[in-house]
């Protein structure tokens, strides 16, 4: 069944009639009929079943079937911090980490960053949004993942609660699996703090940078011996989390 996440305030009654981006996908692109299904979400943790009533290009609208909770949020919450990247590779990292599972994403100005221009203007957050949207509605997320402002490595810091992970290319002793195993005991049902990933840019971050992660009580981390691509590395980093504490294939 199609998805798809609408403003709250258009689901108050028996009816609904679908925003105008929803109603030309659904119409023009997805080719959907009078009678068929498609499942709304409100982005609170919750998604109503409704069924079309009138899909035509100048509007749908449907019939609300009920109400029901959305599929809750993986544990713990996943707030990837990444180091400033050319923006097709961001975009990436934000499809591809909705589907994996990251809560949050900052964008981190880091001393190597090759792109440091304002990662805050209306027309890209815009479209950043769009693309969290979507793929939360491709991956069957109850909710869009946060889109962070962007901020420079050492005031990343100041908001930062939970366990932090910074996978370093120079760290020989601990792996990831070593420090979740240590950090985040895997236990059924519990309730885990937040996780932080800071990952660097495609010049990785500098020894400074590092003192500064670890002096806030972050904890460096090798993610094996291949070296991973900037915009691949937290998306695999988070997998590991997610799948440790058993919200993937668990």
């Amino acid at each position: 069944m199609h998805r798809f996440f609408v403003p709250t305030d258009i689901l108050g009654g028996p009816t609904v009639a679908l925003p105008s981006d929803q109603a030309r996908q659904i119409a023009r692109v997805l080719r959907l009929r009078t009678g068929d299904s498609v499942l709304l979400l409100d982005d609170q943790g919750w998604q109503y079943p409704v069924e079309l009533a009138k899909v035509a290009a100048t509007g749908v609208q449907g019939r609300v079937l009920g109400r029901e909770p959305a599929p809750p949020e993986p544990r713990p919450s996943i707030t990837l911090y990444q180091g400033t990247l050319k923006a097709d590779k961001f975009e990436w990292v934000l499809q591809k980490g909705t589907e994996v599972g990251i809560s949050a994403f900052a964008p981190v100005v880091c001393a190597r960053s090759v792109a440091r221009e304002a990662h805050d203007t209306s027309a890209k957050a815009a479209r950043w949004r769009r693309i969290l949207q979507e793929a939360a509605e491709q991956s069957g997320r109850g909710r869009v993942p946060r889109l962070l402002s962007s901020v420079p490595f050492d005031k990343a810091w100041e908001s930062v609660e939970g366990l932090s992970l910074l996978p370093w290319e120079r760290e020989r002793q601990t792996g990831l699996r070593r420090a979740l195993a240590e950090r985040l005991p895997y236990s059924k049902g519990s309730d885990y703090p937040p996780v932080n990933l800071f990952i660097g840019p495609e010049g990785g971050f500098t020894p400074d940078e590092v003192e500064t992660a670890t002096r806030h009580g972050a904890v460096t981390v090798t993610l094996g011996d291949r070296i991973l691509r900037a915009e691949t590395a937290g998306v695999v980093a988070a997998a590991a989390v997610l799948y440790h504490v058993g919200e993937l294939g668990g």
